[in-house]
């Protein structure tokens, strides 16, 4: 990265270094970075500003917590080595799906050459494997039966939908349709610290990756609660199929809400499949929203749910940015359902 020869603004330093705004102040909050002051009190970043910044930015986005992050600053690479081989097992990943996709269209070429014309199923298949999930299903009430399709299944994937859209349906439909898929509704919040023990006890392989799992988002601000561990627990207990996460952020505060997302990105491509409903901007916020994620809106007026693309201007994306909301914003409607009077 070039540094700069001026002072930037927060805006364009995220933009500099691939990063948003918010990672930015977050960087700041934990005192990683500090920025330089205009005269006018606004946040400059200059060229020593800019190379402590792009230095944290590498090390994030090798999975390391803000704790990790500020000791390896200071000296300490202790925490390097489990980064670095978690990154290499991902880049061996990619680079084995890379020579099977290059062997594949080298036996294409060279049947071509001898007069052999792909087929177009094998011809899809270069841009999406054949093991690849795909999901298809008629849509429930409130939909009118329209079929719904979603293939090239990302790690994470969002449901989003102002109150009464169908998210909920739509989240109960996927569970039920995709193979082997776990859904984790609201009641997992009545279960308390007794219960959970219990069930990580009998099970040593899963507690120790949810008390790793707890290590590394209590260093990233988290705060332990049941409703967490219930959540952990759930993710890890080495299913294969996909979860589907009702409301992910009830009982979790922001601080939690916000490491959790991070720690759910640092799983890599090869993780088991999530869809995480959600109305917290602490969980969802477009402008960080990367490869291998997707967003599913449900549109108040009940039109079919849709991909949309986390741009700004992009179909759909300004009624997603209205479902979203900060935690205090949506405590306020803790609670609350859609209800539908039954017929008579």
């Amino acid at each position: 990265m070039k540094l700069p020869d001026r002072f930037l603004s927060p805006a364009e330093a995220a933009r500099r270094l691939g990063v948003s705004p918010k990672a930015l102040r977050l960087y700041e909050r934990a005192g990683l970075v500090e920025p330089g002051r205009t005269a006018a009190g606004w946040r400059a970043y200059g060229p020593t500003e800019m190379a402590r910044a792009a230095e944290v930015a590498a090390l994030r986005a090798l999975g390391l917590s803000l704790a990790e992050t500020a000791r390896v600053l200071a000296g300490d690479c202790g925490g390097l080595e489990p980064a670095l081989a978690a990154h290499q097992a991902q880049l061996e990943a990619q680079a084995k799906d890379l020579a099977g996709a290059i062997a594949k269209v080298r036996d294409l070429r060279g049947g071509l050459a001898r007069g052999e014309a792909p087929g177009l199923a094998e011809l899809a298949r270069l841009r999406r494997p054949a093991a690849a999930p795909c999901v298809a299903f008629d849509l429930p009430w409130p939909w009118g039966g329209e079929r719904f399709e979603l293939c090239e299944i990302e790690p994470i994937t969002f449901i989003v939908g102002s109150l009464g859209s169908g998210k909920t349906r739509l989240a109960r439909r996927l569970a039920e349709a995709l193979p082997a898929a776990g859904f984790l509704g609201p009641e997992r919040l009545e279960e308390d610290e007794t219960a959970l023990k219990a069930r990580l006890a009998a099970d040593p392989e899963s507690q120790a990756r949810v008390e790793a799992a707890l290590a590394w988002l209590s260093e990233e601000g988290a705060e332990r609660s049941a409703a967490l561990v219930v959540l952990l627990c759930a993710v890890e207990d080495g299913g294969s199929g996909a979860l589907v996460v009702d409301m992910v952020e009830d009982g979790l505060g922001e601080a939690t809400q916000e490491a959790l997302i991070a720690w759910l990105r640092r799983r890599g491509p090869g993780a088991r499949p999530l869809f995480l409903m959600t109305r917290s901007s602490a969980v969802l916020d477009p402008s960080e929203v990367g490869p291998g994620e997707a967003i599913i809106l449900c549109p108040a007026n009940h039109s079919p749910p849709v991909l949309v693309t986390p741009r700004p201007g992009a179909p759909g994306f300004e009624a997603l940015t209205m479902c979203l909301a900060p935690p205090e914003v949506r405590a306020r409607t803790r609670g609350m359902v859609a209800w539908r009077p039954e017929a008579a």
